[in-house]
């Protein structure tokens, strides 16, 4: 009996850890937010993984993340005092989107969504994506490896002339030495560009690395919006990537108009790990996202300028 019942305990015990784990993935914020956040605040750059069974990913994908659900996203909002979102397709999906429209739903009125599409996404779809609550379309070049210039300029210009019609934005992930290579084409956009995490800067390099003034200049000129997120994708100096104060300060004073602040939750790990395979799951990173949102006073120590960017930018980009 005596063994029979360590093995049941045992049992139990395993599937308890394995239960707290299916609840755990996505992390949630252990420090508490230290300054009033403004109503309507919004969290700029989120995502959803899905249901695997409901919402599949794609087979080209070159990473696996862990579920991250809208209950999860829905708790990570309350503790940060943050009202509304904006959900981005990420690279594993491909162009289906229905996940992310999924979680879009379940936030309602205080959710938008950012695409990805393709040459085959009909008008008719985008309209459809309209209605919805999409506002933007994503080119993704960072995480397929892409920085051939001429792939990024054909990309955007492509995406520019298609947006221009519905007056949506393209958001691009990827480095300074494209921003750089499109600089000329963002001046020139008939649309907003709208850069992801400081826009693939490294932090260790400096503020005179190539690209950060390019990058400053099309804030500064109003043609681009940048989201200070994923602080820690340009630092390695956690939790407070302390390095990463300037970069925040130069795009802010550049034009705190076309600045935008996103989570990057539930934090995927798309980089490249030897022996990991693109099925394989890559943990998600366990950021608390309470300590990085303890970050923008001190990257913006005006309250004013805050509002700006948590409520006035996300409101006009996203039509709140």
């Amino acid at each position: 009996m005596l063994n029979r019942r360590s093995v049941l305990l045992t049992s139990l015990a395993a599937g308890v850890a394995m239960s707290t784990r299916a609840h755990a993935r996505a992390s949630q914020p252990a420090t508490p937010v230290n300054f009033d956040v403004p109503p309507h605040a919004c969290d700029c750059h989120t995502h959803i993984h899905g249901d695997v069974e409901k919402f599949p990913f794609f087979a080209g994908r070159v990473y696996t993340p862990e579920p991250a659900s809208p209950e999860e996203m829905a708790a990570l909002h309350k503790a940060l005092h943050i009202e509304r979102v904006v959900i981005v397709t990420p690279s594993v999906y491909g162009t289906d989107n229905s996940s992310t429209l999924f979680g879009m739903k379940a936030r309602g009125a205080n959710a938008r969504g950012v695409a990805v599409i393709d040459d085959k996404t009909t008008e008719g779809q985008l309209d459809t994506m309209q209605q919805e609550g999409f506002r933007g379309i994503r080119i993704n070049l960072a995480t397929g490896g892409i920085s051939d210039p001429d792939v990024g300029r054909a990309r955007f210009t492509a995406a520019a002339e298609r947006m221009k019609a519905r007056a949506w934005h393209v958001q691009l992930y990827t480095t300074l030495p494209m921003i750089s290579a499109i600089k000329d084409l963002v001046l020139a956009s008939p649309v907003p560009a709208v850069f992801d995490h400081f826009g693939g800067l490294e932090a260790s390099l400096g503020l005179e690395q190539p690209g950060f003034a390019d990058l400053v200049a099309l804030v500064k000129s109003g043609k681009a919006y940048v989201k200070i997120s994923g602080a820690y994708r340009s630092s390695k100096l956690a939790p407070d990537y302390q390095d990463m104060v300037p970069y925040a300060r130069a795009l802010i004073t550049a034009n705190a108009d076309r600045i935008v602040w996103g989570t990057d939750w539930p934090h995927p790990d798309s980089s490249h790990v030897e022996g990991r395979k693109a099925t394989d799951i890559a943990p998600l990173y366990q950021i608390d996202d309470g300590r990085l949102l303890n970050q923008l006073p001190v990257w913006a120590p005006d309250a004013d300028v805050r509002r700006k960017i948590l409520v006035d930018n996300p409101a006009r980009l996203y039509g709140f």
